[in-house]
């Protein structure tokens, strides 16, 4: 009979293996994940070393797909502006961009396909690149009717603006 030490080492295992298990590493020189790259709130970071087109070009130059312009909107102190690289598919991965400018500094930002009280989604924690927010988000499958892309900015003082951006 196994002992309780056992079945817990065996178990804490998979479940570190079901977490890291969805994240994709281009490069296999890149450093391993670190405890606190994936949380359990929903959040979900990507760490990669490959530079993305600019917001105004083109470019396939990443094999991420055309960069599409998703538009510029107003939301409470800032100006939005977003790109996303590739087609936005049930199921997929997204590479977004995420320039936020005005208001007091954001302290992070999210985003997620779906509905705005983002049922059924997986909120990307975006990271710094360059001078705009970015990171890769999972599209949800099935993606419910009327979906956007939705961005979250948490400021400094820990209020959060949201505003969302047709697909």
């Amino acid at each position: 009979m196994k002992t309780m030490t056992e079945l817990l080492g065996v178990s804490c295992c998979a479940l570190s293996l079901a977490v890291f298990a969805g994240c994709e590493k281009k490069d296999a020189a890149a450093p391993a994940a670190k405890a606190g790259d994936h949380s359990h709130d929903g959040d979900h970071a990507h760490d990669h070393d490959h530079d993305h087109a600019k917001a105004g070009s083109m470019s396939k130059d990443d094999g991420h797909g055309e960069t599409t312009q998703m538009g510029e909107q107003k939301a409470g102190p800032y100006t939005v502006k977003v790109s996303r690289d590739g087609d936005v598919k049930a199921g997929g991965d997204v590479p977004v961009d995420i320039w936020v400018d005005g208001g007091a500094k954001g302290k992070s930002v999210r985003f997620w396909f779906g509905t705005e009280d983002a049922k059924g989604s997986i909120k990307a924690k975006c990271e710094v690149e360059g001078d705009q927010w970015h990171t890769h988000g999972e599209v949800p499958d099935p993606m419910p009717e009327g979906s956007k892309l939705w961005i979250e900015i948490e400021g400094e003082d820990g209020t959060k603006t949201v505003v969302g951006f047709a697909i």
